[in-house]
């Protein structure tokens, strides 16, 4: 078995927010007077939706300067180098922590800033997906719409959160991204059904489903979605630890390739989870006993449902048959 760390990848669904090293948040916090656990640094062992709620307060509580939103993109490109991440699409929500700090440009600048750097000291191209809570208000989503079409390295942006709350309030935002050259990319059907979805796909205007793991509920969908080929960002692991799949070996993830679905691989939370992109990789061979072509295969759908320029994803694709050859 090759190493899978040197598989070079497309990274699609990660939260920049949980990317954050724990020993790195301790610092940040201390900085901020904000008190981070030393059992975090010391190795969380991470405990479902609650726990990840707590553990996502606790991030953006920490997070105060420019300095802070630097550093964290900055390291974040330094550990997606690692895994062997040759482009990757980070989500940030820009106008929540702009809100939240007084100064709605600030946190996306520092951060552009710090994958620039990132860029330049470890060759990961990234661009940035500014998402949205479903919780949140309308405004707020214009806003990160605003904040979206001000600056090029923004290529996406969609709606997050509790998908309880559903995406039919923000259609004219999301009408707006895709009228004015802006992808559109939403969590659904990760904790909600075929419902999420079927909004996500038509009014919601999304050109690829966050999780999407749920698809599975309706026949009649998979092969829409399938038909559509519309790329699914699944998250094992995460779905595992929040509680969406009861274990690796029952995630639906053979079952959703099987139908002929568009499945990449993904971390969504991997600072939380304690899993990274080559490790996550590693999970799918071991449980479902995939060999080199399928993992080859898996990185080269990565890449396919990306929005990076078509010269890197030539030359990504390039480097795959490398690594398999």
């Amino acid at each position: 078995m090759r190493d899978l760390s040197g598989l070079p990848k497309a990274h699609l669904h990660v939260h920049l927010e949980s990317t954050v090293r724990w020993p790195t948040l301790q610092e940040i916090g201390h900085a901020n007077g904000v008190e981070v656990p030393g059992h975090l640094a010391a190795g969380h062992a991470f405990g479902g939706f609650a726990d990840f709620f707590v553990q996502n307060d606790l991030v953006r509580a920490c997070l105060r300067r420019a300095a802070d939103f630097r550093r964290i993109a900055y390291e974040y490109c330094e550990d997606e180098a690692t895994q062997g991440t040759r482009y990757a699409e980070v989500s940030f929500t820009a106008a929540g922590h702009g809100e939240r700090l007084g100064d709605l440009r600030m946190p996306l600048d520092a951060v552009l800033e710090g994958l620039a750097r990132g860029r330049e000291d470890f060759g990961i191209e990234t661009r940035v997906i500014l998402d949205h809570s479903r919780r949140r208000s309308v405004e707020r989503a214009r806003r990160t719409l605003e904040l979206g079409l001000r600056y090029d390295e923004v290529v996406a942006i969609g709606l997050a959160g509790d998908e309880a709350y559903p995406g039919d309030p923000f259609t004219e935002v999301f009408a707006a991204a895709r009228e004015n050259g802006l992808h559109v990319v939403h969590h659904a059907g990760e904790a909600e059904g075929a419902a999420s979805i079927r909004q996500a796909i038509t009014d919601g205007r999304t050109e690829r489903l966050g999780h999407g793991i749920r698809v599975l509920d309706d026949p009649d969908l998979v092969a829409e979605v399938r038909d559509r080929r519309i790329p699914l960002e699944v998250c094992p692991s995460s779905n595992v630890a929040l509680g969406f799949a009861p274990s690796l070996a029952e995630h639906p993830f053979q079952r959703l390739r099987e139908e002929g679905l568009a499945v990449t691989v993904n971390t969504d939370i991997p600072c939380m989870t304690g899993t990274p992109l080559a490790a996550e990789y590693a999970l799918v061979r071991d449980a479902f006993g995939y060999g080199d072509a399928v993992l080859a295969e898996l990185a080269r759908a990565g890449v396919d449902a990306s929005f990076a320029p078509p010269a890197t994803k030539a030359r990504i694709h390039a480097e795959i048959d490398a690594w398999l050859a």
